[in-house]
């Protein structure tokens, strides 16, 4: 039995413009066949044990022949799979599209097509300008400025025609010729003071705008050494820039921020860093197990309904309880009578999600504030107190809670491990090529600090912004430069607190 071929249209480059059914067919997916101008982060969408495969082409350092590529396709298509060939824009426009489906219906394999934003609309909108204008552009015009077989000029375009024609001209793959493309359509009657923008990596948070004129362009490209993929908007849309250009008004923008929390969790920062132009670099520095002699902690979590409070002083803490509850067959009911504690709205939500509404959040989220809360409610005098909580942690709520009179029981139901750094991301910290580094964690701070030991490099050779106070004090201690602490105790304080930071540099 043949299987189905999705040719999806991944959008210019930043991976929240993936269409929701372009999502979908990635949810689906058993094979992924995707170019280089696709962002690597679109993969996580495909199941587990999806075969992905990069087979992208950029310039002209071919890496595959097209003929290549959709063969590939057939050849796991044919296989009985659901496969999605992701390309970057959208696949109807300059995307070879027309080629691909018409050879995979050929061999008799059914396809969908799903459109992307095109490279143009991306561009534009994220240069901060309109393709059209009611007052000036009524019409918009897409054109390629590459031939297919030797990489010159496109032969068969009447670039006399669309230099008469007026409007938005927006000119895809045409960086190595633009002087040549510049020169015609002033020949055909635009003028020489035509403005122009040329947009590289548009939409990628390594996005740069470089503005000129039809007889500047040529000689600005050529001294900034723009290389492809760059698109290229002609016409008097391109003086909307001055008023609408947002994407490089982030203080992150173009930033490479060190992103060191486990894998499991870093996407949430990662994608509050992208959000703001900066390029996050992953780097784990923790990786959470489950911890506990098992009959120990089972026999624990099964009378958990004696206790008078349950507190959780962490996301983790409440992910892996639940977790070793689901492996026993049991649930929230678990629970019964015993009130709950957590230490902030993640922690919260997390136990929401499990049916329980904590009964007490602190007002500050941290450790400190947890015992605050309860010495201003009456204190624990005679209760029996769970901390569910990581092997190694901090003795600040336990230690706060016995001295108002508390029996406390610690669970340890998980525990924080070093995993090896991946060899590309060490590269660009070894490089010195880091602008700040995000620590969400004391044990964070330290595995980061004896990652630098061992490679050699300096304590300082890189800003930190921490999320609280607890893991400033523990980096500070072991000599990191912490220039950035979150007021609101979570990744999105911590990311204000880097954008006060970089703007006030």
């Amino acid at each position: 039995m043949k299987g189905f071929v999705y040719l999806v249209g991944a959008g210019p480059g930043d991976p929240g413009l993936l269409t929701l059914k372009g999502k979908e067919a990635l949810e689906k997916a058993e094979a992924v066949i995707y170019d280089y101008l696709v962002h690597t982060d679109l993969l996580a969408y495909a199941p587990e044990g999806a075969i992905l495969e990069w087979m992208g082409k950029q310039g002209h350092g071919v890496q595959r022949s097209q003929d290549d590529i959709t063969a590939r396709v057939i050849e796991l298509a044919e296989q009985g799979l659901r496969v999605v060939r992701l390309k970057g824009g959208d696949p109807t426009i300059f995307g070879r599209m027309g080629e691909e489906a018409l050879a995979i219906t050929e061999a008799g394999i059914p396809v969908e097509i799903i459109p992307g934003v095109t490279a143009a609309s991306g561009a534009a909108a994220y240069a901060g300008i309109p393709l059209t204008h009611r007052d000036y552009a009524p019409c918009v015009t897409f054109v390629t400025g590459h031939r297919r077989k030797d990489g010159g000029l496109a032969p068969n375009i009447d670039w006399e025609a669309l230099g008469k024609a007026g409007g938005t001209l927006a000119i895809y793959m045409g960086i190595k010729h633009l002087g040549e493309v510049a020169d015609k359509l002033v020949s055909a009657g635009r003028s020489p003071e035509t403005p122009i923008v040329v947009v590289h990596r548009a939409t990628w948070p390594e996005q740069k705008v470089l503005e000129a004129t039809l007889s500047t362009v040529a000689e600005r490209v050529k001294d900034a050494a723009i290389p492809p993929p760059s698109l290229v908007i002609v016409g008097e849309v391109a003086k909307a820039r001055s008023h609408l250009g947002w994407f490089e008004k982030s203080p992150l923008k173009g930033k490479q921020i060190l992103v060191t929390r486990a894998a499991s969790q870093a996407r949430e920062l990662c994608h509050l860093l992208q959000e703001r132009g900066a390029m996050p670099i992953e780097l784990p520095l923790i990786e959470l197990k489950p911890y506990g002699h098992k009959s120990g902690t089972e026999a624990t979590l099964r009378k958990i309904f004696a206790y008078d409070w349950v507190v959780f002083s962490s996301y983790n803490a409440v992910k892996f309880t639940f977790e070793r509850l689901e492996e026993m067959g049991l649930d929230s009911r678990v629970f019964g009578a015993a009130r709950v504690c957590a230490v902030g709205p993640k922690t919260a939500a997390a136990l929401e999600k499990q049916g329980i509404r904590p009964d007490m959040i602190p007002e500050k989220y941290i450790a400190e504030s947890m015992v605050e809360a309860f010495e201003e409610v009456g204190g624990l005098k005679g209760a029996a107190v769970l901390i569910p909580r990581a092997r190694e942690a901090r003795e600040v709520v336990p230690e706060g809670l016995e001295k108002m009179g508390a029996r406390v029981d610690i669970l340890p139901i998980y525990e924080n491990v070093m995993p090896e750094p991946h060899p590309l991301a060490l590269a660009v910290v070894k490089g010195g090529k880091i602008d700040v580094v995000t620590l969400a964690s004391p044990s964070a701070a330290i595995n980061y600090a004896e990652l630098l030991k061992k490679e050699g490099l300096p304590v300082d050779m890189a800003p930190c912004a921490v999320i609280g106070p607890a893991t400033q004090s523990k980096a500070e201690e072991l000599g990191l430069p912490v220039v950035a602490v979150a007021e609101k105790y979570t990744v999105e304080g911590m990311v204000l607190a880097l954008e006060s930071y970089l703007a006030n540099e």
